[in-house]
């Protein structure tokens, strides 16, 4: 792995911590019931799968989805552990359940020391228990899921979790089993590079917890094999790939990000976005009067690639913004983004300004799939109801 120097690139790092992606809880939030979010009669819940390693940021498609879709509940299933409840992964909004694979670990933290094996590793989880429930609840059954504490390490009493109109799982290994994959109506994989991902490490583990960049080189150095070899293969299934790499624009830079959309074409209920002409290659760099950006500028750029041998179409930027609202100058130029009038997407990226990634490709690229999963929510929904007229 290339060595990143130290200096400039906190600001950049801050963007992919893991609390730069938490959603907003509400920690009133007591169970399901309490929510406006049964299943109507006949209704199949949209189920999504979102892969990355952790600390990648999953968790912020909760907090975008649930500012699209409108809820205003956000928080941990059954209040939380300080709050009247237990020690959960499950977070729960109006509309939406977020379930975390870690919950599907086969072995506590103590049982992994006896087999040597990492978190990682495939055989530490349980994928026949995550394809029943999975399955569960799209049939719109409950289903009794195990938790595991990240606080202690144990696996903790099993918590009953009720079917919702979309069910997302994040973690590890979302798409690695067959026959859980098939069940996904939807898949993400945010693909954050080795060079960002040691800025990030570097930031958290050196300068908030005090490790030496050494340690912070070994651990990586030690978990990427595992890596390589059961999480990044899974970016062949993912219908939707953020991927996060350092800048082009400037080499020395190592604050700046570019950001490239990766959509899968012939996704059914999917239509990927573009930027001005669909099937064209375009390279854009908007002028500075209408969409001002500080050094080393932004660039943009669209057009048809393939990805592990399938066509995708690809939507980039790479830079960033200084004026948020000035975001909808780009929204002029982009195509196919799934919403319902000009200038929604800028609206939905304002709500959140305070996200760190909000002036860049990182909060713009989440944004637009997150109105993608929306789309596909409505489209088979009224493919349901016409079905059943």
């Amino acid at each position: 792995m290339k060595f990143i120097c130290v200096t400039s690139l906190f600001a950049s790092a801050a963007a992919f911590s893991s609390s730069a992606f938490a959603p907003k809880f509400n920690a009133g939030v007591k169970s399901t019931s309490a929510l406006d979010m049964a299943l109507a009669e006949g209704q199949t819940p949209v189920i999504i799968g979102v892969a990355a390693d952790s600390g990648c940021g999953k968790s912020t498609f909760m907090r975008r989805l649930t500012n699209i879709f409108g809820g205003d509940v956000v928080g941990p299933l059954g209040g939380g552990f300080n709050n009247g409840g237990w020690e959960t992964n499950t977070l729960v909004s109006d509309l939406t359940t977020v379930i975390c694979l870690d919950d599907y670990h086969l072995n506590d933290r103590q049982g992994r020391k006896e087999t040597g094996l990492t978190a990682l590793d495939t055989r530490e989880n349980n994928f026949d228990l995550m394809y029943e429930q999975v399955k569960a609840l799209k049939d719109g059954k409950s289903i009794s899921k195990p938790i595991y504490n990240h606080v202690n390490g144990t696996l903790d009493t099993p918590e009953d979790v009720e079917p919702t109109p979309i069910i997302i799982f994040e973690g590890l290994h979302p798409m690695h089993d067959e026959r859980v994959r098939d069940l996904l109506d939807f898949t993400l994989y945010l693909d954050i590079s080795d060079d960002v991902k040691l800025n990030w490490k570097i930031q958290r583990d050196m300068e908030e917890r005090g490790h030496s960049l050494e340690s912070i080189l070994a651990s990586i150095e030690a978990r990427k094999p595992d890596f390589d070899a059961y999480i990044a293969p899974q970016k062949e299934f993912a219908d939707l790939i953020i991927e996060v790499l350092p800048t082009d624009l400037d080499k020395e830079d190592k604050k700046t990000l570019k950001v490239r959309n990766i959509q899968k074409v012939g996704v059914p209920n999917f239509d990927p976005a573009f930027i001005f002409d669909e099937g064209s290659t375009i390279s854009w760099v908007p002028p500075a009067d209408k969409l001002a950006s500080p050094a080393p500028g932004i660039k943009m750029a669209s057009g048809p690639e393939e990805y592990y041998g399938k066509p995708v179409q690809v939507v980039e930027m790479d830079g960033s913004f200084d004026n948020l609202q000035e975001l909808v100058y780009v929204e002029s130029a982009l195509k196919n983004t799934n919403t319902k009038y000009y200038g929604e997407l800028t609206q939905a990226m304002l709500k959140l300004a305070d996200a760190p990634g909000s002036n860049n490709g990182t909060g713009l690229m989440q944004t637009l799939a997150a109105f993608a999963i929306r789309s596909i929510y409505e489209k088979k929904t009224a493919e349901a109801k016409l079905a059943q007229s």
